[in-house]
């Protein structure tokens, strides 16, 4: 995973994050465990963006609030199969995670913030 800068545009931060997390995917060592926690993460890490465009519908601010605490919900979630996830002693595979877990603790402290700033 190469280091790039933040991006401030939240659905494309979101997606590059999806990205990410399906690319980490394809590199982690198959085992029974592994098998479980590969699926649950997928989803949970790509789910934030696309929570995020429906936020955007614009369909009320009740609509948009829940969107938004999805996204944050599935983003901590996210940290969580990473924490699981077995890497054995592969060292770039633990760097990525450390990463990929720092970008999703970033996306859960950016939506609480949007959560209590919205009116």
């Amino acid at each position: 995973m190469v280091e790039q800068p933040k991006i401030y545009d939240l659905e494309e931060r979101t997606a590059i994050f999806a990205e990410h997390i399906r690319d980490y995917c394809f590199k982690l060592p198959k085992n029974i465990a592994n098998n479980q926690y590969i699926p649950q993460l997928i989803r949970s890490g790509s789910s934030p963006g696309a929570n995020y465009i429906e936020a955007n519908e614009n369909l009320g601010t009740k609509d948009f609030k829940m969107k938004i605490k999805i996204c944050g919900k599935e983003a901590k979630e996210s940290s969580y199969w990473l924490r699981l996830i077995i890497v054995g002693d592969d060292v770039c595979l633990e760097t990525d995670r450390m990463k990929l877990r720092q970008e999703a603790k970033e996306l859960v402290s950016i939506f609480s913030t949007i959560i209590k700033n919205s009116p």
